[in-house]
């Protein structure tokens, strides 16, 4: 008798700073979901608003300069597919610390919520996904017909010569 067990739905883990959820995908087939932990969020948010406190009064670009890498380093590591509205989320924030600390300068600051649109458009890299689901990025093929993929004849000298 052939009985097929079902023991419910996959407990949800925390594992190098991704929270893993078991999902649904589009179509309806499983699928594993990847958003980046709340808290680790929080802390990175935390720790660029006490540097914009001490970069305040440094020019524009060199924030935005300093921001851009800041920004792209938070992505080169969370950017897994299913994290997109996380990180669009953070870009969100940093932008938000960054308007704050760039109106702190002055009592009579006028910066426009446009202006702040402008300046992150300009530094700050747009969210996407650099990294691939792991099917695709295991999935490699090597023809064996290239020229670089034979070994050439190997020559042996016993005197090393």
């Amino acid at each position: 008798m052939n009985r097929i067990r079902k023991t419910g739905k996959p407990e949800t883990f925390r594992f190098l700073g991704l929270v893993f959820i078991c999902g649904r995908s589009r179509v309806g087939k499983f699928l594993l979901k990847r958003k980046t932990r709340r808290d680790r969020i929080q802390t990175k948010l935390k720790e660029i608003k006490e540097e914009l406190r001490r970069r305040m009064h440094q020019p524009i670009p060199v924030q935005g300069k300093w921001l851009k890498q800041v920004v792209f380093g938070y992505y080169r590591y969370h950017a897994v597919p299913t994290n997109g509205r996380a990180l669009g989320a953070f870009r969100f924030n940093v932008i938000e610390l960054w308007r704050r600390a760039l109106r702190r300068r002055s009592q009579k600051d006028r910066t426009r919520w446009g202006r702040i649109t402008k300046l992150a458009d300009d530094f700050l890299p747009k969210p996407r996904i650099l990294h691939p689901w792991p099917n695709k990025r295991f999935a490699v093929n090597h023809p064996r017909w290239e020229p670089s993929a034979r070994i050439g004849l190997a020559g042996i000298c016993a005197g090393g010569a």
